[in-house]
């Protein structure tokens, strides 16, 4: 009996050496060659949504007219509060890089400190706020997927000092009568740091009551928040999924 069941136990090993490694051995499909760039640059194959010199790619969220943030001599931009911008260009599943900055003269406290967001497809917000030393809810704070996932930790800068987001976004599948049939994820790195990994989305980010499904209506564009703070963003850019 102990014989039967070496026998059986080896039958998978004995399989193996038969094989040549060729077998297993995949030459096709050959992944495209991208150039990674620099270490603060974007890569060859990136959509840039800002580079420091104009806003071209973005408009007004509220009227659809030229956007309206303040571009600054060290390449960045500041809210103006006007209200917020969104990109002319409506994406899907997306890999995003943003760099954020809060004001270094801290005012307010909670949310009150150094507020925006990056809002994907207008409705599911990863939140931007002064985290450093600011207590607030849990799943309102920096890089939390808004009032749905809480970051598994803090990995906040102090005020003033550039932080940045590497966001993977898979948007929601919906079927031809608008039914969703497999909800998106995020994924989150905040200065370099996992803080929400593949996280599902519920639904939209709602600031009162239950996540809902998006409306098909609303243009899949990419949103930065005014929230009457003087946030700062530079280096956005992003690549299709």
């Amino acid at each position: 009996m102990k014989l039967f069941f070496l026998l059986i136990a080896t039958l998978p090993l004995l399989a193996q050496k038969k094989m040549n490694p060729e077998m297993t051995e995949l030459w096709e499909p050959v992944p495209e060659v991208v150039n990674p760039g620099n270490l603060s640059g974007p890569p060859s194959d990136a959509i840039v949504l800002f580079d420091g010199t104009d806003l071209s790619q973005w408009i007004n969220a509220r009227n659809g007219e030229p956007a309206h943030w303040i571009i600054n001599s060290d390449g960045s931009m500041t809210v103006k509060q006007k209200g917020g911008i969104e990109t002319k260009e409506e994406f899907g599943s997306i890999q995003l890089h943003i760099e954020w900055r809060t004001p270094t003269e801290v005012k307010g406290n909670g949310q009150g400190r150094g507020n925006s967001g990056v809002f994907f497809q207008k409705v599911y917000e990863v939140q931007v706020l002064d985290s450093y030393n600011n207590r607030t809810y849990s799943n309102g704070q920096a890089a939390s997927i808004y009032k749905q996932s809480i970051p598994m930790v803090n990995a906040s800068r102090p005020p003033g000092v550039w932080q940045s987001y590497d966001i993977i976004f898979n948007e929601p599948i919906y079927d031809r009568k608008g039914n969703r049939i497999k909800k998106g994820t995020l994924t989150v790195f905040h200065n370099g740091v996992l803080v929400q990994n593949n996280v599902e989305i519920q639904g939209t980010t709602e600031y009162i009551g239950s996540p809902k499904l998006r409306n098909a209506k609303t243009p899949k564009r990419l949103f930065l928040q005014d929230h009457g703070n003087p946030v700062s963003y530079r280096n956005i850019w992003l690549r299709k999924l």
